[in-house]
């Protein structure tokens, strides 16, 4: 084994089960018990997936880690505010399933956790596919050295994949919780990436030669034969 990658999945796995203890620990202490089975369930499902994409996108080193950080000093307040409440929409996704076991408001089957989970996996499977074709795909709308316009993987069948991803997280997290009223956060942060991709299409048309064609040949944003 190459003597880097050590060090990167040692680093790797003691992020994953750092995540892992603090959201575990936020999750059972609002819950107020260790029983949370849909706890149990969803934790790993999201951490280690996210491990593992993290740890092969250190390993290619393309570049997208680095991409995927925010440029704060060159946004606007009106992104920077987007962002922001991007956060706050999200950590509800995680506390508002948390409250809804201890009170008792809401009740799925365990069956659905499992679906939840699946849905989580898949977007770490998606993310892995999307930004090893594209590691220009960065958190910020904006133009990056070299940035090269991507047709091929994903990017032939919809513009925006990554946010095919996105979608599954936010619905994959409060179903595996199981939780309904964790669904409502998804009513925030659905017009927040819907007001992202047009952003960022209009940006990418602008200032991305051959963008403007690909959005003629690819149809589809990020569900296909829907929108």
């Amino acid at each position: 084994m190459n003597e880097k990658i050590v060090p990167i999945m040692f680093r790797a796995l003691v992020k994953t089960l750092i995540g892992m203890v603090i959201i575990g620990a936020m999750l059972f202490l609002i819950a107020g018990t260790l029983a949370y089975r849909q706890a149990w369930i969803m934790v790993p499902s999201l951490m280690i997936p996210m491990g593992i994409s993290g740890t092969i996108f250190k390993v290619q080193n393309s570049g997208i880690l680095e991409r995927r950080n925010y440029n704060w000093g060159s946004m606007s307040a009106k992104r920077k505010l987007s962002i922001i409440f991007k956060y706050i929409a999200t950590l509800g996704l995680l506390i508002v399933p948390a409250i809804d076991y201890r009170f008792g408001w809401s009740s799925i089957p365990l069956a659905w956790a499992v679906v939840g989970a699946v849905m989580l996996i898949s977007a770490n499977v998606i993310w892995i596919v999307s930004k090893t074709a594209n590691p220009f795909a960065g958190s910020g709308i904006e133009l990056y050295e070299g940035h090269e316009l991507c047709k091929t993987g994903p990017y032939s069948a919809v513009r925006h994949p990554n946010y095919l991803g996105d979608l599954l997280l936010i619905f994959g997290i409060p179903l595996a919780l199981g939780s309904l009223w964790g669904l409502v956060s998804i009513a925030l942060l659905l017009p927040l990436l819907v007001e992202r991709t047009l952003d960022e299409e209009d940006f990418l048309r602008k200032h991305l030669p051959g963008y403007e064609d690909y959005m003629q040949e690819v149809r589809w944003r990020f569900i296909p034969l829907i929108w």
